[in-house]
């Protein structure tokens, strides 16, 4: 039976079991999709990454959650740059990279890998809070709050989410989803996920903290989400959220409440947004492929 080799690789973190896990098959080369998705259930990391060669780019990924294909996801990004970065295979500078939404530019400088995002897109939504509240499991009031400065919105800078801003921490960190709800909201604004975030936050150098929940695609809570911190970067330039100019530099944290810290860096002052962050390997080791349409079980085996 064929093998190949698999990693999990902690994004956003700069230490083992924390940040955002992201599996990553480095030689994706000749599997079909039934394969990529087999493997991305039994890595079970939110999403796993697919690295073959482009044609077009110096690279290219395919991202996989457990229960199927997105089109881009952030921390996987980052922890298959820092990962070539490991092995001596990624110089410092810009590199691009080809993914399903289009070629995107990843950056490697001093350590930080940073993944330039596509056009932003962000369009304030008409929303009952009471509906919102209900499935974020909040009070309605949380959001009432600050609904006045902050609007409910989607935001995408390649995957859409529902963004959606709650006055303080004890809020949003006493949060009890309603994970249909959230999947029905997703579904009718036609999103992968609802992020919800505060600037009341656990670190003095954070901007603000977030949570990230996107059961339609198998994941319930990301712990730290790329992707998600390129949009929400976008949607509070458009809401002008800072007096005068955006931060040439935010940090968003995420993940503290599921027992992953991790710290996503935003650049969104112009388009395109940009995510940097770095990433260690947690887990390397093989994993056994059959061939399509064979009943076995895919194994993994692997070492820290």
């Amino acid at each position: 039976m064929e093998t190949r080799r698999a990693l999990l690789v902690d994004a956003f973190a700069s230490e083992p079991l924390a940040g955002n896990a992201a599996g990553l098959v480095p030689d994706a080369a000749g599997l079909d999709d039934e394969q990529m998705r087999s493997i991305a259930r039994e890595l079970n990391a939110s999403e796993t990454a697919f690295l073959s060669p482009s044609a077009d780019a110096d690279r290219r990924l395919r991202y996989f959650t457990p229960s199927g294909e997105i089109d881009l996801c952030g921390h996987a990004t980052v922890a298959t740059h820092a990962w070539l970065a490991e092995e001596n295979r990624l110089e410092e500078g810009t590199h691009t990279l080809e993914t399903n939404v289009g070629v995107l530019d990843v950056e490697f400088d001093d350590g930080l890998v940073w993944m330039h995002q596509d056009v932003a897109d962000v369009t304030r939504i008409d929303a009952e809070y009471d509906r919102i509240a209900a499935a974020l499991g909040v009070d309605p009031a949380t959001l009432a709050d600050i609904g006045a400065d902050l609007p409910l919105a989607t935001a995408s800078t390649g995957l859409g989410f529902l963004v959606v801003p709650v006055n303080f921490l004890a809020a949003l960190s006493g949060a009890d989803p309603d994970f249909g709800a959230i999947e029905t909201l997703a579904e009718e604004f036609d999103v992968t996920g609802l992020y919800a975030f505060t600037f009341d936050t656990l670190e003095g150098e954070s901007t603000l903290h977030g949570r990230m929940f996107a059961p339609g695609v198998g994941v319930d809570e990301d712990p730290v989400t790329g992707t998600a911190a390129g949009a929400v970067g976008a949607y509070l330039r458009d809401v002008g959220a800072f007096e005068g100019e955006l931060p040439d530099e935010m940090v968003f944290e995420q993940g503290h409440f599921v027992d992953r810290p991790g710290h996503v860096r935003v650049r969104a002052q112009t388009d395109p947004v940009a995510v940097g962050g770095r990433a260690v390997t947690a887990l390397d080791g093989t994993i056994a492929v059959p061939d399509t349409g064979d009943d076995e079980i895919i194994e993994a085996s692997g070492s820290t």
